[in-house]
């Protein structure tokens, strides 16, 4: 992921098969689609790899139940195929996940469901047994030859009260079923990214870049991190980037020559919660519960913690989308309704985020009711410009598949033909994965010398991929510094350089905020975050005032975005060392 080179390759033939708009997940895909195929492509994102919607998702990897009742089947049916290709192609990040849902009726919702089903009504119900039961029996349907997991099952009242007792009492039964879940998704779009570039020279990508429309059909890609623009000529364009679709048509088009606005998002909210007493009475289950209004949340453990949510908002500008107040009362509202006993004290939310579901647009009342398949469609050059390839709507869970589309449309514009198909094939650290996870470790531990305790973190991490940061953290290279632990963190100094070097870093956020899970899980503290600027500052050779512009564009982002403050961070210096002195006494 050479910057420099990337720019130099440009600068002596600015012709690419395909200019590809977007480093989310869904972006990521097509540009790995196509580079696979051996074309010519170059993936543009404005930000960092997999920063919007794709690192704001609520960890679900899932065949989308509730999307039965409006009629979803083919979108439901294709999820579950692609969850389970994720089940075996990536095991490393994504897993099984029990799903238990509180019934409190027994008819509730089968008429209202009917008429929602036709297109009657718009409003959300509550679900009785009877139509949960139905669309269980359609999902058990629906991977019946695959049969990767248990059936669903019915607990009664007693049996359910009996497992989970903080359940509100007024629960009539449960149903258990399973679907997925994925620990480090913004991990999975590095991956892939990573997969892509192994093509060859005919993949490139870069972050913090963007393109802007030139005359005559031409466009210049401009690099927010040094500053130069070159010109480039594309043949054909996919636009990838989500709810930001209509805004970057804006700057692929002239004014009379921009198509109707495609795109349509809502906001989803989530919170994370470090409450250990939930934690444990979950007992590894999501609880996928409706409020008292009717609308589905989610509740299960997140890498030690608690992910609660979420919301169902529209909203206008993608970019400045946050968890509002309101939000956050509405999540801790619908928890209290199905937990009634547990409180939640401000201080155990440890980091809230939002994302904007790039639904396709729609005049629909109730946001539920907008479709959440996916499509392409094309919006034709003017005055010599290439061809747009819009990706619209789309599920985190069908990244492959939503990429395989556009690809194969690409490529019949191209006249080229696919030469390999990824439906099998792993990526990342799913590749090769052992069968038997203690000798991997074992003999990872004998190679490299480190404890097998720290391989298992590494493991647990990157998967496979764990054997490349291992070398390099007992590297005998006098260049790197020695290795050390960042304050309080299980992170070492070489483990952030490697990332670092390895996945395109250019600002603390990519780093702290989608590299690692320092921040999600409440671990980060003002001393760790100072540590890991250090060592970006010194990889990238900042002087002391950029490093204090890179440390308060940081904090303000973590403030406004995600709810930590200056003074959070700094109160949890403390915390972090009283944790560390209590286990060294214990150890």
């Amino acid at each position: 992921m050479n910057r420099e080179e990337t720019w130099n390759g440009f600068r002596k033939s600015p012709k690419v098969d395909v200019c590809v708009l977007g480093g989310g997940i869904n972006g990521l895909s097509v540009f790995r689609e196509l580079a696979l195929q051996g074309v010519n492509v170059l993936l543009v994102e404005k930000g960092d790899y997999c920063s919007g919607a794709s690192a704001a998702l609520s960890r679900m990897v899932h065949g989308g139940l509730r999307y039965l009742e409006n009629g979803e089947f083919d979108l439901v049916r294709e999820s579950l195929v692609e969850r389970d290709r994720l089940l075996r192609n990536a095991p490393h990040y994504v897993a099984p996940l029990p799903t238990t849902v509180p019934i409190f009726d027994i008819f509730s919702g089968l008429g209202n469901g009917i008429v929602r089903f036709l297109g009657l009504t718009r409003r959300p119900s509550r679900r009785g047994a009877i139509v949960i039961k139905a669309g269980l029996a359609i999902y058990d349907f629906l991977t019946r030859k695959r049969a990767l997991m248990p059936k669903h099952q019915f607990r009664g009242r007693r049996g359910t009260l009996a497992k989970w007792p903080a359940l509100n009492p007024a629960i009539r039964s449960a149903a258990t079923y399973y679907d997925a879940w994925v620990s480090h998704p913004e991990r999975i779009g590095i991956e892939l990214l990573r997969d892509g570039l192994s093509a060859g020279p005919n993949a490139q990508a870069l972050n913090y870049a963007t393109l802007e429309q030139a005359p005559a059909g031409h466009f210049l890609l401009h690099d927010a991190i040094s500053g130069q623009s070159l010109p480039i000529r594309p043949a054909l364009i996919v636009n990838a980037t989500g709810g930001w679709i209509d805004i970057a048509n804006g700057s692929l088009f002239p004014e009379d020559a921009r198509p109707a606005p495609l795109m349509g998002g809502t906001k989803g909210s989530h919170l994370i919660i470090d409450h250990p007493g939930l934690r444990d009475l979950l007992d590894g289950h999501m609880i996928y519960y409706e409020n008292e209004d009717g609308r589905i949340c989610i509740l299960f453990p997140y890498l030690g913690k608690v992910l609660v949510g979420s919301t169902d908002i529209r909203v206008d500008d993608p970019g400045t989308v946050r968890c509002e107040d309101d939000e956050r009362d509405y999540i801790l509202q619908s928890l209290a309704f199905v937990l009634p006993g547990i409180v939640i004290r401000p201080e155990e939310i440890v980091f809230q985020f939002a994302g904007v579901r790039p639904l396709p647009a729609s005049n629909d009342s109730f946001t539920g009711r907008i479709p959440r398949d996916h499509f392409c469609t094309v919006v034709e050059g003017r005055d010599l410009g290439p061809p747009v390839l819009c990706m619209i709507g789309g599920k985190w869970t069908t990244f492959r598949s939503f990429g395989e589309l556009a690809a194969d449309m690409a490529l019949d514009r191209l006249g080229r033909k696919r030469r390999i198909d990824t439906a099998d094939r792993t990526f990342g650290g799913g590749r090769s994965f052992p069968k038997d996870r203690s000798d991997w470790l074992r003999q990872l531990s004998g190679a490299t010398g480190l404890k097998e305790d720290r391989i298992a973190t590494l493991f647990t991490r990157y998967g496979t991929d764990a054997a490349e940061i291992a070398r390099f953290l007992v590297a005998a290279d006098h260049a790197l510094p020695p290795d050390h632990d960042l304050p309080h963190a299980a992170y070492s100094a070489r483990e952030l350089i490697h990332l670092i070097r390895s996945e395109a870093v250019e600002h603390l956020d990519d780093l702290l905020l989608r590299r690692t899970t320092l921040a999600i899980t409440g671990e980060l503290s003002l001393d760790m975050a100072d540590a890991a600027l250090a060592i970006l500052t010194a990889e990238k050779g900042w002087p002391p005032q950029r490093a204090a512009e890179e440390r308060t564009h940081f904090l303000t982002l973590l403030n406004d975005r995600h709810g930590i403050s200056e003074q959070t961070l700094s109160a949890r210096n403390e915390q972090r060392s009283e944790q560390c002195e209590t286990s060294a006494r214990s150890g």
